[in-house]
């Protein structure tokens, strides 16, 4: 059985952001802003539906979804694009698979401990983000 992984979660470090960034053709000055931000992480897990909110000081995300079932994402407020987004469980970790321009995009949550790790890829770069549950 999957873990339940409904908590709030403060950001501690990042790895690679800017690169991953530049993977997904984000322009040089949001590049730079996004990698100041600290964003917290929300996750609402019941049963088969999660909602995940990252919220940071410049704008919130909203991931609204069932696991095992494809939708179309949005991303319009990240990078401009429309994905086949579907996410489902791959042992303990949550893996989120984003069809779209980009090859090997995609994310993958797990926990460690009090800590949510969010690995993310695009093309050839990966970018690691740590987070530390606070509730």
């Amino acid at each position: 059985m999957p873990p339940n992984l409904t908590g709030y979660y403060r950001f501690v470090s990042q790895e690679n952001m800017d690169n991953y960034l530049r993977a997904l053709d984000i322009n040089v000055v949001l590049r730079k802003l996004v990698c100041l931000l600290k964003p917290d992480k929300e996750i609402i897990h019941t049963g088969d539906h999660m909602v995940i909110r990252t919220i940071t000081t410049l704008r919130d995300y909203v991931m609204d979804f069932d696991v095992g079932v494809q939708f179309e994402e949005d991303l319009g407020p990240v990078d401009g694009q429309k994905c086949q987004t579907t996410v489902s469980w791959e042992g303990d970790q949550l893996v989120c698979e984003q069809l779209g321009k980009k090859r090997n995009r995609g994310w993958r949550h797990w926990l460690e401990g009090d800590q949510l790790y969010l690995r993310m890829t695009a093309e050839d770069e990966v970018c690691v983000q740590v987070f530390q549950k606070v509730k």
